[in-house]
């Protein structure tokens, strides 16, 4: 497991690479698929942590959620700040306050 820095920018670069990655679901405890992070701009930092995750944990619990949220670093407090904003991050705080685990499901082109 990798130790986050306070830099999302490099903690992105201590994770595994997304090349050849098409997308992430996140799946309910129902089997529902209740979120998709693309690998498109302006998402694919959220796909590495999430490909990360689901590598080192299996599942988006509260411990996977804690550790994203160090990852996600300077952003995890401006997504406190202004919910809605990051909604990747927001989805970590709302399983640290207790909803459910997420299956993180990988999906290769």
């Amino acid at each position: 497991m990798i130790q986050p820095t306070a830099s999302f920018k490099d903690n992105l670069q201590l994770l595994p690479s997304i090349k050849g990655l098409a997308r992430i679901d996140l799946i309910d405890p129902a089997g529902v698929i209740v979120a998709t992070i693309e690998n498109q701009p302006g998402k694919q930092g959220s796909l590495a942590v999430y490909q990360y995750l689901q590598h080192s944990f299996g599942v988006l619990n509260t411990k996977a959620a804690t550790h994203a949220l160090e990852i996600f670093a300077e952003h995890t407090a401006d997504a406190k700040r202004r919910p809605g904003a990051h909604p990747n991050i927001d989805r970590l705080l709302e399983i640290i306050g207790g909803a459910a685990p997420l299956s993180i499901q990988v999906v290769d082109w």
